[in-house]
């Protein structure tokens, strides 16, 4: 039992590390930019990278939420899930489009870091379940 919720544990790691990814990346290139400013192809590579990466996220943190809300039974969590994810996919399709740039950022910010948190309570509560 104990090699199950390890594997649990590190389903919710790896989502998290891609969020952090993902915000690194979200605030690098920008600042990147100011000081390469020959980098012309900058915001189709940031759309590319972000569309590559929510391939990765989605799946790996619908599947570290689901296992996880299956053995400490606590479905608040995939709240935060949800509407991280909701966020970020909307932001790589319209994001850029309705929101700006700048907007985009904000909003990709918000969105990594409610997923975030809705990993950290995943992993948090996956623990106090393995103790009780």
């Amino acid at each position: 039992m104990k090699n199950n919720s390890s594997l649990d544990l590190n389903y919710d790691k790896t989502a998290i590390y891609l969020s952090v990814i993902c915000l690194i990346q979200c605030l690098a290139l920008p600042l990147s930019a100011l000081f390469l400013p020959t980098l012309i192809f900058l915001p189709l590579i940031e759309e590319w990278f972000h569309t590559l990466l929510l391939f990765f996220v989605v799946p790996i943190s619908v599947l570290a939420m689901f296992l996880g809300c299956r053995k400490h039974k606590s479905y608040d969590v995939i709240f935060y899930g949800f509407i991280g994810l909701t966020i970020l996919i909307v932001n790589v399709i319209w994001g850029h489009e309705f929101l700006g740039e700048s907007g985009e950022i904000i909003s990709t910010l918000i969105g990594t870091s409610v997923l975030f948190y809705g990993h950290i309570q995943n992993q948090r509560l996956c623990k106090l379940s393995c103790h009780s």
